[in-house]
C-alpha cells in the first residue's frame, strides 16, 4: 500500500513499534481529549452507545446523533452530538469522566493511537498511526504499550471486526468506479446501520426484503444482527438484481 503524506502530529508506527503512553484520572489534561472534537461515529460505535444508553436505536439517533451528508459523500456521515458549553464538550463526558466508559466509541477507546483499513477487492491493508496533541501528556508517562497490547487492553477487537466489515460497503469496488447510491438506498443504509431497532422490527414484520434467509438468532443476538445488517445493505446497493 502506497504511503500517505499524514499531518505533522501524526505519526506513522509499526505493529510491533513500543510507545510510551497512560491516560488516568491523575493526569493533568484528564477529558481534554473529550472536548473540541468531531466525533464519527461507525455503526458497531452506535450499538453500543444504543447498549450504554438503554434507548431505542431511533432515539438515539434523535437525542445524540448529528447526521451530515454533503454532495460530495457517498453515504451520510453520524456524528456525536457536543454540548453547547463552550468547550464543545462529548455529550457523555463528566468531570470523573466518560458515563458510558465501558462502551465508548472506537475512536475513543484506540486514542491516540489511530488504525487505518484500506480495501481493494477481497485484500484489507491496515497500517497505524499515532496521534501527538499539544494538550496530551499521556506521552510523558512511563507505561510502555505496543499497537497489540494497547488494542487488547482496550477492548478494540470488536470494533476493528465491524469496522472492517464496514468497509465492504464504503470502500466497495463499485463505489471505487463511480456508482452513487439512489436515496431509497441510503434510506436503508441508515436503517439498516443507525437505526438497528426499527431494521429489527421491520425485518421481523416481513416489511423488509431478505427475511425468508435471515436466521431467527439474529433477533435476539445484536451483534448478530448488524453482521446480517451489513451484508443486507451491500446486497441491497450492490446487487445486480
Amino acid at each position: 500500500m502506497a504511503q500517505q503524506k499524514l499531518p505533522d502530529q501524526v505519526v506513522r508506527i509499526g505493529p510491533d513499534e513500543s510507545f510510551a503512553f497512560s491516560c488516568h484520572r491523575q493526569i493533568a489534561c484528564f477529558t481534554r481529549c473529550c472536548r473540541e472534537l468531531e466525533l464519527a461515529l461507525s455503526p458497531y460505535d452506535v450499538l453500543r452507545l444504543r447498549k450504554a444508553t438503554g434507548l431505542h436505536s431511533s432515539e438515539l439517533l434523535e437525542r445524540y446523533l448529528i447526521a451530515e451528508q454533503h454532495p460530495e459523500d457517498i453515504f451520510p456521515r453520524f456524528y456525536l452530538s457536543m454540548v453547547d458549553d463552550g468547550k464543545a464538550s462529548c455529550v457523555f463526558v463528566c468531570e470523573q469522566g466518560c458515563t458510558v466508559y465501558q462502551h465508548r466509541p472506537g475512536a475513543c477507546r484506540s486514542y491516540p493511537l489511530g488504525r487505518a483499513a484500506s480495501r481493494e477487492k477481497e485484500r484489507l491493508d491496515v497500517f497505524f498511526v499515532l496521534l501527538h496533541e499539544p494538550h496530551c501528556l499521556g506521552f510523558a508517562e512511563h507505561t510502555i504499550q505496543t499497537v497489540s497490547s494497547f488494542s487488547h487492553s482496550q477492548g478494540l477487537e470488536p470494533y476493528n471486526r465491524f469496522n472492517d466489515l464496514f468497509t465492504s460497503i464504503t470502500q466497495h469496488e463499485k463505489i471505487r468506479q463511480g456508482l452513487r447510491p439512489r436515496p431509497d438506498q441510503v434510506q436503508a443504509y441508515t436503517l439498516a446501520l443507525y437505526d438497528i431497532d426499527t431494521f429489527r422490527t421491520r425485518l421481523q414484520e416481513g416489511a423488509l426484503a431478505g427475511r425468508e434467509n435471515a436466521p431467527e438468532t439474529i433477533f435476539s443476538d445484536d451483534e448478530e444482527l448488524l453482521g446480517y445488517a451489513l451484508k443486507w445493505v451491500e446486497e441491497e446497493i450492490f446487487s445486480t438484481r
